[in-house]
């Protein structure tokens, strides 16, 4: 990925989440949300958020299970 998809994947949510979210949660939910608005409009995902994405989701896993 080079530099202007990076910056332009970061900069997606930045309007978002301005005010810091409260929780991993609900970070999740603001890139899971952005990922979904891009999906629904045909859009390319950006790696970086797609990344980020399943880190939480793995971490999320892990928690559940006790690990």
């Amino acid at each position: 990925m080079d530099l202007d998809e990076l910056q332009a994947g970061t900069s997606i949510l930045l309007p978002e989440i301005e005010e810091a979210p409260k929780s991993r949660r609900e970070f999740y939910g603001h890139i899971h949300r952005k990922l979904n608005e891009f999906r629904a409009r045909g859009l390319p995902l950006p790696e970086d958020l797609l990344r980020i994405e399943r880190i939480l989701e793995d971490d999320f896993c892990a928690e559940s299970q006790g690990r």
